[in-house]
């Protein structure tokens, strides 16, 4: 049986009180909360969000529920298209 990595992302839930956060176990896991920004961040599988966000959103204590987007980000910086190099760069490297 070969070992296949699950795809996981990341949702934010804005609370009205942190009180509640425990609740949100059930969902996910917690990987942060803030106390100060009354904020947790779960992680998830990835074929999960869509219907996970929707039932997180309908809870009384939940402000809002945002969606991150590290997936859609490109992370492949090899190619050097996306930045060029200043001549500040330039001299450091020379």
């Amino acid at each position: 049986m070969p070992f296949e990595i699950k795809q996981r992302q990341s949702i934010v839930v804005y609370l009205y009180h942190l009180k509640q956060s425990k609740i949100l176990r059930k969902y996910g896991t917690i990987q942060y909360v803030s106390r100060k920004m009354k904020y947790v961040v779960l992680y998830l599988d990835q074929d999960k969000v869509a219907e996970t966000m929707e039932k997180v959103a309908k809870l009384k204590f939940v402000k809002a529920v945002v969606k991150s987007p590290r997936p859609e980000i490109k992370r492949d910086f090899q190619n050097g298209e996306i930045y060029k190099m200043t001549e500040e760069d330039q001299d450091k490297n020379n």
